[in-house]
């Protein structure tokens, strides 16, 4: 059964490129959502098997939507990712501590990353 895997970002180039990219792996079945409020409904519907969650979005931004995943008994355990161009040290441990099980660079390279969400994945 392929890893189903949720991308979240209100840019629809990007969406667009991660999910190609994504999908070049068998292995995984992608869905995307262009903002925090629609990956709430999508994730407690569908229960990826993991979120990758962009960090700056208008109206809610990933922090915020990580924090309410964590507080719906739906969505609580589902893995999240951050995807951003924060990545100095500091920010990825905030991050961290926040939940996430991961960061991965903006912007990232479509050829590997299906390689570093398959890393990502087996890690949890």
């Amino acid at each position: 059964m392929p890893a189903r895997i949720l991308y979240v970002d209100d840019e629809d180039d990007i969406r667009e490129i991660a999910q190609m990219s994504l999908e070049l792996d068998p292995g995984f079945e992608v869905r995307s959502s262009a903002s925090g409020i629609e990956a709430l409904t999508a994730a407690a519907a569908w229960q990826p098997n993991l979120i990758l969650l962009d960090v700056m979005m208008p109206d809610m931004d990933g922090p915020e939507t990580l924090k309410r995943l964590g507080e719906a008994p739906a969505t609580a355990s589902i893995p999240v990712v951050f995807i951003t161009a924060r990545t100095q040290t500091h920010e990825v441990e905030r991050y961290l501590a926040m939940g996430a099980v991961g960061v991965i660079a903006k912007p990232f390279d479509p050829m590997a990353l299906a390689s570093e969400v398959r890393k990502l994945l087996s890690a949890v």
